[in-house]
Parts: C-alpha cells; structure tokens; sequence
C-alpha cells in the first residue's frame, strides 16, 4: 500500500480552495481552549501513561460500545473481561461498518493525530499493526497524559467536578511550573438537586457538609455548605458552572415549602415529584446566584433521556451507552429562569447546549432575548452536544446560530470527553466551520474577503473563547 493519505487527507473536508485556505491560514493552529471535558484531572497531575490503545482509546467510549453493541459484539468484548487485544481487535472489525456515522472520521483523525498513522484504514485485517504501533507510540512521553495535552496545543482545559470533590489534584498541577497547560475544575453540582432519592441524597448532603466543614441540619445549612465550596472552588481557579439536566427547573416555590422539603428528606421520607420539582428550581436558583456573584459562566446541558434501557443500568450503570436525544418541553422553563434572574440583575454569562435538534432555533432565540449589551455575546448558544456532535449537528447547530444570533461571537467547539484522543474533534469542528464559510463565500453570499472572514474564523476557533471566560492568569 503506498504511503500516502487515502482517507484523511490535509483537504479533509474542505471542498473548496477558499475551505482550504481559510483553514490553513486562520484555523489550523489557533490553540485549543477546551472549557467543558470530563478527563481526569488526577491523570493529567500523575502524568498517567496508557498500556494499551484499548486502556486510552476503548474504556469509557460509549460512542464506540453502541457501535460494537449494534454490530453484535458480544458484551464480553466491550466492557466485560476479554483481553485489551481482543477488546481492540472487535472494535477494528466494527470500523468498517461504521461508515457515514462520525465515529469513522474520528477514528481515523485520531489516528493521524497524534499517531501519525494515515496511510491505511483501521479495519480487522490492519488491526494487529496499527495497535502494536500505536501501543509502542503509548510508552514514549510524548503520549502520556500531559504529552497529548502538549501536542495537541491544549492551553487551557476544565474539567467537570463534584462540589464534594477536593480538587487535590488541581492544586498539584497549579504548583507544578513544569507543565505549561492551564487545568481548571468546574462545579458541576447535579447531586445537590437530586432529592427524589431521599437515602441517596442524605448520604450525599453529609459528604457535601464534611466537605464544607458544616453539619447540615436545614435547607439554610444546606445552601450555606453549597456557598462554601462555591467560594473554594473559586479560590481553585474555577470561573465555570455546569448542569446536566432534562430541562432546566423553574417551578414556583416559597422558602417555606422549600425547608419542609428538605426537612422530610433528612427524615427519610418519600418526596414525590412535585415536590422534588420545587426543591430542584430552588437549589438550581440559588446555584445561578452564586455563578453571577462570582463572575462565572454557566453552562446548562439540557435533554438528555439517561439510562433508559433498565437491564444494562442495573448490569452496567451509567454512562454505558444507553442515553438518547429526550423530547422535554425547554421554552417556557428556560425563559421562566431567565427572567427570573434577569429581574434581579442576576443573570450571569450563559451557554445552553441543546441535545434535541428540533429546539435548535427555541434555544437560540431565547437567547438572543437575554443579550444585555454590556458583555459581548453573553448569552451562548452552545456548540453540538453529544448525539449531535458529527457534521450535520454541527453544520445545523452553526446555520442555526448564524441566522437567529452572531456567529463572530461564538465560543466554539469544546470536547465534552473522557479520552485524551478526543482532541481531533476541534479540528474536525474547525475543518466543518471554514468548508462552510468557503462554500458561501465560493456562492458569493459572503464577500470574498479573506481577512474579514478569517477573522471571525480565528474569534470562533480561540480568540472570542479566551475573551469571554474571564480565566485568572
């Protein structure tokens, strides 16, 4: 086979010379900026190196465990007890029928990037070859944790954490000057929310009062230990919120009902769902409160259906590959909460991520209702997200911006991955946005001014992400 590119050329979706050139000339090396990743943050400050191509390409994927379930890959293979070869090789063999799913592109990016394998395709007969030099390529320090982070010129990257968590790691990698990518968590408090469950959530409020070094014996002390690990992890260098919900929780309450809520779930009684709706937009409010207090930006990931198949989640758990696109009302209680805040002049720097294509202009019209024109493009409408992450998402998620809002001020691509080889996916995002602006400026619905749109492609691929989250230096 010639030694050459066959799949991943350097035109790689780029199907005009004007794609081309705006990528090669304003995109390509802008540094990557990654505001929302679930990576282990103990990895990156123990400078994890990988064993095998299934420890760091495999173990956690689930984009890639639906495809090998759909194949018909035995569970054994996927996240049961084969060996990593054999784990490896049922993936290579899943490849070739992955074809037009976006799994096929990432693979073979992330090949190329920062393997450096783009002569053949990754198929059951290239398996052995390409997981003994990838895996030979895992031993060297370029490719431990922190050596891909340096790669891939990842400046700055946030992880996502627990209130509970105590970002020990995070001071490591702060106090090491030898490591010169920015890790920073963020406060990504769900549990706090989740009351339905009163064993469960009695269990977590007494980590989250050890924690805050509070005993929490009210709904007032309860907010008061979520304050105080708000205010550590600010002092951590977090300047990000994250919640991951169906929707985003707007029901009318009174402190009152609110205490008694809380009151009853300390008891161990059952809290029934209305109930838990007024205890989740109560706490959700408080959280935007203390985001807008802080200068934070928050981030609200919303329609998610999790955990839908029952007999995976009991065999499994979470975060297995069995969560789809939810069908949730997200107008009014979005606009509920905005509003809400906004009439205390307390809305802080927003990013919705929408998971249900069918809500792309909802979202981004609300949130050009909430632009205040004091903070350029406070209000974002977020990148693809998840299921939608692939080039139509991504191509729907940007027409759909750029006709209802500005796409100058767009933040960008985030990885919102658990794999250090998922780095490539800003690429693939850069690649997508200039063919785009190629296109038109080919059709002439653009000007045919390089700079002026170049511009705006390096603003959406760093500059306007570095501007808009007010990271301390």
């Amino acid at each position: 086979m010639s030694h050459r590119d066959i799949f991943v050329t350097e035109d790689f979706l780029l199907e005009s010379p004007t794609a081309i050139e705006l990528y090669q000339r304003f995109a390509r090396e802008q540094p990557i900026i990654d505001y929302h990743c679930h990576l282990s943050p103990q990895d990156i400050a123990d400078n994890r190196r990988f064993a095998t191509m299934t420890e760091i390409w495999l173990a956690g994927d689930h984009y890639k465990w639906r495809a090998m379930r759909t194949r018909g890959v035995p569970e054994r293979c996927i996240t049961g007890n084969a060996s990593d070869w054999e784990k490896f090789l049922a993936w290579a063999e899943t490849v070739p029928e992955t074809l037009r799913n976006p799994l096929y592109h990432w693979t073979h990016m992330e090949l190329k990037r920062p393997f450096g394998i783009s002569d053949r395709l990754l198929d059951g007969r290239t398996a052995q070859e390409i997981y003994n030099r990838c895996n030979a390529q895992l031993a060297e320090e370029g490719l431990s944790a922190r050596g891909i982070l340096k790669t891939m010129n990842v400046q700055i990257l946030c992880t996502t954490d627990d209130p509970t968590d105590s970002l020990e790691a995070h001071q490591r990698l702060r106090n090491d000057p030898s490591f010169q990518t920015r890790v920073l968590p963020a406060f990504r408090a769900d549990h706090t929310m989740a009351i339905e469950r009163a064993d469960v959530f009695v269990r977590y409020a007494q980590r989250l009062g050890s924690a805050a070094d509070i005993h929490i014996m009210t709904y007032a002390d309860f907010i008061e230990a979520i304050r105080r690990r708000h205010a550590y992890f600010h002092a951590q260098g977090c300047r990000l919120s994250d919640h991951g919900l169906e929707t985003v929780y707007a029901e009318e309450f009174t402190e009152r009902e609110i205490a008694s809520i809380f009151a009853n779930a300390l008891a161990g009684k059952a809290i029934d769902r209305e109930s838990a709706l007024k205890f989740r937009s109560a706490v959700l409010f408080e959280l935007c409160l203390l985001d807008h207090a802080a200068g934070w930006v928050q981030q609200f990931h919303l329609g998610a259906l999790r955990n839908t198949n029952p007999r995976m989640y009991r065999e499994l758990g979470p975060d297995t590959g069995y969560d789809a696109i939810g069908d949730y009302p997200q107008a009014l209680p979005l606009v509920r909460l905005f509003a809400k805040l906004e009439d205390r002049d307390a809305l802080a720097k927003s990013i919705v991520y929408n998971l249900n294509p069918a809500d792309n202009e909802v979202v981004a019209t609300i949130m050009g209702c909430f632009q205040d024109g004091r903070v350029p493009g406070k209000m974002q409408f977020g990148s693809a997200w998840w299921h939608l992450d692939q080039k139509e998402g991504i191509e729907r998620q940007l027409n759909t911006l750029s006709a209802m809002g500005l796409l100058s001020r767009f933040v960008g691509m985030l990885t919102d991955s658990r794999s250090f080889l998922s780095y490539p996916r800003h690429e693939y995002f850069r690649r997508i946005l200039c063919n785009t602006l190629g296109q038109e400026i080919e059709r002439g619905l653009i000007p045919g001014d390089l700079d002026l749109v170049g511009r705006l492609v390096e603003n959406v691929c760093y500059g306007n992400a570095r501007r808009y989250f007010d990271f301390v230096e």
